[in-house]
């Protein structure tokens, strides 16, 4: 149901320096790329995210209750993008582990968008 998501940046390289390294240990990478805007994800595949300075020129924010979850393919992989995003300057929100029927990890970028990493647990969790 969901085509892509977009977040808001202040920063457009720094943040999409963020973003590149947890496409590339998603398996996907930039498909579409302006002097304002990065979409990443895998042509023909799922949902994509991208991240984009605000068209209004006024500084980005954070939605409050607003989460991107990035589809893991297992826990090691929910454990591994966590580590990855905290490495890469992104801050923890929730620590790796079992979430009632789901694994999941949580952390926001360096822009402070909130993202999760997640398997369902009839994936494995």
């Amino acid at each position: 149901m969901i085509g892509y998501v977009t977040l808001g940046t202040s920063d457009l390289e720094r943040t999409a320096a963020f973003y590149d390294a947890l496409a590339r240990e998603m398996g996907a990478a930039r498909m579409m790329e302006t002097d304002r805007f990065i979409a990443w994800g895998n042509p023909g595949g799922g949902a994509g995210i991208g991240l984009t300075k605000p068209h209004d020129g006024k500084p980005a924010s954070v939605g409050n209750g607003v989460m991107v979850a990035l589809a893991a393919r297992d826990p090691a992989h929910v454990d591994r993008l966590h580590r990855l995003a905290l490495d890469l300057g992104g801050t923890d929100e929730g620590q790796p582990g079992p979430r009632g029927g789901f694994y999941a990890a949580y952390f926001r970028d360096p822009d402070g968008n909130k993202l999760n990493a997640f398997v369902m647990a009839t994936q494995g969790a």
